[in-house]
């Protein structure tokens, strides 16, 4: 349900900024590092983005009537919507962190929305001054902020990809020039998969990810579960993405769970994103995002 978030301070000082950006970005006039020269399709605006609906969550500037119209459905239905979608942000960083304290040098950020600060290189570089990251999205608004950040640091790369396509993100040559698969790589797909429909099969889509893993890899996930809630808010949090470019598909713990399957969650396991490894767990309210981190296990001798 919730992603992404607060593009840092001056970039867009509205939206009506971000709109030039994208006509001068895409017009043949300014070309960020490491984009294509075909010219994607001018969003439209008028529908709900996920990423702008969280950037309003979080009191940020990168949205559009359509998106703050959607995201006040939201939180009229769950008005501690702000809360978890912040304590969503710091699962984030505290797996990052973990990570990198475990010696992971190679980060890919699957469906990463607008660019958040700490982001995800600056968690990993401060930690392990070497590490890499590649932001993927299939929202072109989302490229554009993330190459005009991060287009100058020689850590990271932004580039087009959608998880429903892991084969193609996983080819991409930009991708394969800054991580070597051959090694160990955390794969983060945070606040992404409830954006996934049972017809586009999200466990096969996991399944494919943890292929592209070689043993000792990482795989982070959070996912909205509708475990304790109420079924009239879980029903009103789903009728205000209908019309979005996403749907949000809630599901149980145990099918949260199931996307683990054949990977070792590190402790605390899977648990409410603002109770895992956080030393001042805040309260949980009924709505829940469940985390965990999953290690993909060293092959034993025969």
């Amino acid at each position: 349900m919730f992603r992404v978030g607060l593009g840092k301070a001056g970039l867009f000082t509205d939206s009506r900024d971000m709109v030039m950006a994208w006509h001068s970005r895409f017009t043949g006039f300014e070309m960020g590092a490491g984009m294509s020269r075909s010219q994607p399709t001018m969003p439209d605006f008028g529908v709900p983005s996920p990423a702008r609906m969280y950037d309003y969550y979080l009191g940020g500037k990168d949205h559009f009537p359509a998106d703050r119209e959607a995201a006040e459905r939201v939180i009229a239905a769950y008005p501690q919507a702000r809360t978890l979608a912040l304590a969503n942000r710091r699962f984030l960083e505290r797996a990052v962190k973990f990570l990198a304290g475990k010696g992971i040098r190679q980060f890919i950020d699957l469906g990463t929305g607008l660019p958040t600060s700490p982001n995800v290189h600056e968690v990993a570089q401060g930690i392990q001054q070497d590490a890499r990251v590649v932001y993927v999205d299939n929202d072109p608004v989302v490229t554009v902020h993330g190459r005009a950040l991060c287009g100058q640091d020689d850590g990271v790369t932004v580039i087009d990809g959608d998880i429903r396509q892991p084969e193609a993100v996983f080819t991409n040559s930009q991708l394969t020039d800054r991580i070597d698969l051959s090694q160990p790589v955390a794969l983060l797909c945070v606040a992404v998969l409830h954006f996934i429909t049972e017809d586009e099969q999200p466990r096969k889509i996991v399944a494919a990810l943890q292929r592209q893993m070689v043993p000792g890899s990482y795989l982070v996930i959070s996912h909205v579960a509708t475990d304790g809630a109420d079924k009239t808010i879980i029903d009103e949090i789903t009728d205000a993405y209908l019309g979005a470019t996403s749907p949000v598909v809630p599901r149980a713990g145990s099918a949260i769970r199931d996307l683990f399957n054949e990977l070792d969650l590190a402790a605390p396991g899977l648990t409410d994103v603002a109770r895992w490894r956080c030393t001042t767990p805040a309260k949980t309210g009924q709505i829940r995002v469940l985390g965990g981190v999953g290690r993909k296990r060293l092959r034993t001798r025969p």
